[in-house]
């Protein structure tokens, strides 16, 4: 009888997930047939069973079927990789704001779609064989929405891509938004806490709350600075990562981004010279390097960014006075906690005296 084949995590595999490690070395077993193998206890993983979506580590054994029980798909034919125009090198090249032994950080322009898809065809994940070297082509860890810009940071191999998606999946990696918003926010900061599900017969391109069927989103606001009524520059962190949270997060408070229709229509756009492009920008991010450093890396504002900061009267300086960490409480907050507090010890005086009547009582019988 057949035995089962054994293979050992590498360590340029580390922290991927299962179903991306067949992809890479088994290509020709489909994700059907590991989720097969995955329900029947046939695939192992450390000798337990596993399941597609689980997290791989170096040194660990896999266990499938033998070759003989194992459906084998059609291979198929590999389009060639259209190679890059000079301009279209010397593009991805001025793009990098950061470069060590692991990563890039690339400073994305807005109208530039992070992946392709049926017809998007100039992407920057094509661009990156601009950024090409001994470790291969760079590897996406995460993605910005295409009229979303800035800060993207981008592996150089698959040890470090695993070490990143660890960390952006585990929410260790922090990210900073800065985004301008219609009207005027109430308060100075607060937490946007509303799940998120694809909208229905929007095909998946947009999404909207939904406490039934969502999942858990959460975000981060404080306000920066403010225009009248009229508009707020905000600085944004996502505590969650689904898909298009920030703007729809923003348009569910009734302050959408500037510049953004798919979430708040008309309303989303400001007269007086203010550019109509999308208003967020991914303005930094810090994060946990391989070799135990830390990679933090601000991005500058696209020129239609900036333009509107100096046309709303906004001092380009004060949003990064902010700290990146826990903010200070606000005075309402402060007001709650010493509310709470004087309750507290109103409870231990009320207790303290009836345990004395107590005591009192128990004398005179």
């Amino acid at each position: 009888m057949p035995e089962a084949r054994t293979f050992t995590v590498d360590d340029d595999d580390d922290g991927i997930r299962l179903d991306r490690w067949f992809k890479r070395h088994m290509p020709e077993v489909s994700f059907n047939v590991v989720s097969r193998w995955a329900r029947t206890g046939q695939l192992r993983l450390a000798g337990k069973r596993a399941v597609p979506g689980d997290r791989i580590e170096a040194g660990q054994e896999i266990r499938i079927p033998p070759a003989e029980a194992t459906p084998v798909r059609p291979a198929r034919p590999q389009r060639e990789r259209e190679a890059l125009t000079a301009e279209e090198e010397e593009l991805v090249r001025d793009m990098v704001i950061y470069e060590d032994a692991h990563a890039f950080v690339l400073n994305k322009p807005p109208g530039l779609a992070t992946q392709g898809g049926t017809k998007t065809t100039q992407h920057l994940d094509r661009l990156l064989d601009g950024l090409a070297g001994e470790s291969g082509r760079p590897k996406l860890v995460h993605r910005l929405d295409k009229d979303t810009s800035g800060a993207l940071l981008v592996a150089k191999s698959a040890r470090a891509a695993g070490h990143f998606a660890k960390a952006f999946s585990g929410r260790t990696a922090r990210k900073v938004y800065w985004a301008l918003v219609v009207g005027d926010l109430p308060g100075e900061q607060g937490l946007i806490d509303a799940p998120l599900a694809k909208q229905p017969g929007t095909g998946g391109e947009k999404m909207h709350i939904s406490e039934e069927h969502g999942l858990p989103a959460k975000t981060r606001w404080r306000q920066i600075d403010r225009a009248g009524n009229r508009a707020a520059w905000v600085e944004l962190q996502p505590l969650t990562g689904r898909t298009h949270q920030l703007r729809a997060h923003m348009a569910a408070i009734a302050h959408p981004i500037i510049g953004d229709a798919k979430y708040g229509g008309a309303e989303a756009f400001l007269t007086g010279g203010i550019s109509r492009k999308l208003h967020l920008h991914a303005r930094r991010i810090r994060i946990d390097a391989p070799d135990g450093g830390v990679i933090d890396v601000t991005a500058d504002l696209p020129a239609h960014f900036a333009e509107s900061l100096a046309t709303l009267g906004f001092d380009p300086l004060a949003g990064d006075s902010l700290s990146l960490d826990k903010p200070p409480p606000s005075a309402e907050a402060k007001q709650r906690k010493v509310a709470a507090a004087a309750k507290s010890r109103r409870r231990e005086r009320r207790g303290e005296r009836r345990a004395r009547g107590s005591q009192g009582r128990a004398k005179r019988r």
